[in-house]
């Protein structure tokens, strides 16, 4: 047997290890089983909330909407498929609530798409400035405001979570081919609006140099 099969099989191994576990889990919680849904809240909280604050800023409004999460899951346990993983299934709901919320907020007038995670470990001050790299991050998340719903969702599922293909696939309930295509026009469409505003940006500062430029220049009044 050669290494890669043999990494591929103890993979394989940990993942239906996995899934047996899982399966065992929800079965338990099926029968009032209390400990067995608090392991997986456990196993899953801390994604969870990371998750959702990629959406939400307001971490009091991340710990609620994890929490009524835990809960929507808990009395949908009935129509969980056991032969599939718990995982995507449970960031499905989250990340349903997560956009129905926004959506709210939207039709209210109040955009809070993107901003920095709560959750993210504020820099050291001692360290270097960091407001530039706040400022790029800053230009990121205005840049992904502008991308549709449906692709910028997948965008930060793959490339800010790193979940795979299939993970998406499971949590949008979308084919994988579906996920793939959204995955490519969404980086297509990120990178033409992040070209954009690298140029107005240019072209902002070219103008604003030449005003600096013009206002500094000794006028011929003041030459005589």
């Amino acid at each position: 047997m050669t290494e890669a099969t043999k990494t591929f099989t103890v993979s394989q191994h940990d993942s239906d290890t996995s899934l047996l576990s899982e399966s065992r889990l929800v079965e338990d919680s099926r029968r009032g089983k209390t400990a067995a849904y608090g392991e997986l809240v456990r196993l899953y909280e801390r994604r969870l909330v990371r998750v959702i604050g990629r959406f939400i800023a307001d971490a009091w409004q991340v710990e609620d909407l994890a929490q009524e999460t835990f809960l929507r899951a808990y009395t949908r346990l009935g129509q969980f498929d056991t032969s599939r993983r718990f995982g995507p299934w449970l960031f499905r709901i989250g990340v349903n609530l997560t956009l129905d919320h926004l959506r709210k907020i939207k039709r209210r007038g109040r955009m809070a798409l993107f901003s920095e995670s709560p959750y993210e470990r504020s820099p050291d001050p001692s360290v270097e400035d960091p407001r530039r790299d706040l400022d790029l991050k800053q230009e990121v998340r205005e840049v992904l405001e502008s991308v549709p719903e449906k692709y910028r969702t997948v965008l930060v599922l793959r490339d800010l979570e790193n979940f795979s293909t299939a993970e998406i696939s499971g949590i949008l309930d979308r084919k994988e081919a579906t996920i793939r295509w959204r995955l490519a026009e969404a980086r297509q469409r990120f990178q033409k609006l992040w070209q954009k505003r690298l140029e107005q940006s240019s072209t902002a500062a070219s103008t604003a140099a030449s005003t600096a430029a013009s206002t500094a220049a000794p006028s011929q009044e003041d030459l005589r």
